[in-house]
């Protein structure tokens, strides 16, 4: 890979590489040091939510009532530290062992410092797993999750894995779980490479509706609007769809917010 004064843009690096194996290149990264997706802190956007929690959409831990939570893609694990604080017992999990080790490194520098406060009777328990988020044999990881949340993981998927992300999904909340994903990039066109791939509300809406299912798509594999399908018995029901009132700065434009946020149940639910 290039010196840091010369490294290509995420595009540029993942062109050309099949879908299956973008996992090797996202480990490539992190073997090289270079994270340019990386946020630096804790997403306000679900910090507000959880704090919130409008119509008491999402079911929070309590004294009688643990519930675990997942995180696909943690990086640094900052929302991980954030989840945690909130009372879940989270599992952090990311492909890489070296975004682990990052994560762990993070996490002690960040406890130490008291950079989170504990929004719960108690802190959650920290698990880091390095898994791939597609495999059904994860080892010391027990599920289905009573959350997760989502966020620069589905975009950071090229759209043919996209039907297997909602099946797996699905599969992976609990009953009576939440699915929680900040939706970026809402703005993005599909005819623009990634990663991080165009993911507007459509996306979430047409493949969580009918985990699994291909929808129809343009030639740069963006969902179609005017052919949209409803949602199946099967499926994950959106139960809260908003822009939220602070992201990360990637989520902005302009001094507006690009950024939505959503929250899913299973559809029998």
């Amino acid at each position: 890979m290039p010196s840091s004064d010369e490294q290509p843009k995420l595009p540029k690096f993942f062109d050309g590489t099949p879908p299956q194996e973008h996992s090797s290149r996202w480990t490539k990264c992190w073997e090289d040091k270079w994270t340019p997706w990386d946020r630096g802190g804790p997403s306000m956007a679900l910090y507000d939510l959880l704090k919130e929690n409008p119509s008491g959409a999402i079911p929070l831990p309590s004294e009688g009532s643990p519930k675990t939570c997942l995180v696909p893609g943690c990086g640094r694990g900052y929302d991980v530290l954030l989840l945690s604080s909130f009372g879940y017992d989270v599992y952090g999990l990311d492909v890489s062992s070296q975004a682990l080790d990052a994560a762990k490194a993070n996490a002690e520098k960040a406890l130490a410092e008291e950079l989170y406060k504990t929004e719960a009777s108690k802190r959650g328990a920290v698990n880091w797993t390095c898994q791939d988020f597609f495999a059904e044999d994860w080892k010391d990881v027990q599920g289905p999750f009573d959350l997760i949340f989502d966020y620069t993981f589905f975009c950071a998927l090229p759209p043919p894995l996209r039907p297997a992300w909602a099946s797996r999904m699905k599969s992976l909340l609990s009953p009576g779980g939440r699915l929680i994903c900040l939706e970026f990039p809402s703005e993005k066109g599909s005819s623009e490479p990634g990663p991080p791939w165009a993911a507007p509300p459509i996306e979430y809406l047409e493949y969580l509706s009918n985990p699994g299912a291909q929808p129809q798509t343009d030639k740069y594999g963006g969902v179609i609007a005017e052919q949209t399908q409803s949602l199946a018995p099967g499926g994950l029901k959106r139960l809260v769809h908003a822009k939220p009132e602070r992201t990360h700065e990637s989520g902005m434009k302009d001094g507006r917010v690009q950024d939505y946020i959503s929250v899913w149940s299973h559809a029998n639910e």
